[in-house]
């Protein structure tokens, strides 16, 4: 049999720090990812998110960040209001229709 991998989860702070320190340009991906104990990989991806979201970046598993939050709620609102202006069409072939 196979050795089962432990996943390993690291919390938002733990990897904002690591991002920083890479960063900061004090250290290389590859210091920082052996000092703490880290793929380097995953190092890097981090520090992807990092530059491409900021301050949004990581917000934890199964949450969504605000933006995405704000997308899927207009969204939505988006479907209702198309949704309405189609039944207002409808009423208006019927009543249209009606007056000849």
């Amino acid at each position: 049999m196979k050795p089962t991998r432990k996943i390993r989860v690291y919390d938002k702070e733990f990897k904002m720090n690591a991002v920083k320190l890479y960063v900061t340009g004090e250290r290389s991906l590859t210091q920082v990812s052996q000092e703490l104990g880290i793929p380097g990989g995953t190092l890097a991806g981090w520090v992807q998110s990092y530059q491409a979201d900021k301050a949004d970046a990581f917000p934890g598993k199964g949450q969504l960040k605000p933006s995405d939050i704000e997308v899927s709620r207009l969204t939505k609102e988006l479907a209702i209001a198309r949704e309405e202006r189609d039944i207002l069409k409808k009423a208006l072939g019927i009543f249209s229709s009606l007056r000849k």
